[in-house]
């Protein structure tokens, strides 16, 4: 009851598990995150947006862009029992986009292994996966991997 006031006053996003009859073990709970970044970074006397408030700002631009649509999309994230993980899936028209949010200057090709797994497991489903980090580059990390500034994606 009370996580439900707290969603309907904009004060708490629940980002629901993206799940399909696949091969694997997938996690179903849903994801909770605050409704307000800046508040969190204020609090926390930083100045910058990193590691869960990063994501937390990644997330509410993707909520807004979503409301904003006329089409339906959807925005969910994805986690194996193993632990892989994507931070968000954002599905519309049939297609799928995994997000992987890394607060890192220099993204490595490590960072792009959820992604792969995840787009290996949907096939051609999934379109190329984004990594969104805090440097300035932009390149593909993978095959089928881009890494992102994410200030030049929102």
């Amino acid at each position: 009851r009370w996580l439900n006031l707290l969603e309907t006053s904009y004060l708490l996003v629940r980002l629901p598990a993206y799940a399909v009859n696949r091969t694997k073990r997938l996690i179903k709970a849903p994801k909770v995150y605050w409704g307000d970044t800046g508040v969190a970074l204020h609090l926390s006397e930083q100045d910058e947006p990193g590691g869960a408030h990063l994501e937390n700002l990644v997330l509410h631009d993707l909520v807004a862009w979503r409301d904003a649509r006329l089409d339906h999309a959807a925005i969910g994230y994805w986690r194996t029992a193993i632990g892989e993980e994507v931070d968000f899936v954002v599905e519309t028209a049939g297609r799928l986009l995994p997000i992987e949010v890394k607060a890192s200057a220099r993204p490595r090709i490590a960072d792009a292994k959820h992604l792969r797994t995840f787009r290996a497991e949907y096939g051609p489903k999934a379109r190329a996966g984004l990594l969104l980090h805090t440097g300035n580059t932009l390149d593909w990390l993978a095959p089928g991997v881009l890494a992102v500034p994410w200030w030049r994606v929102l």
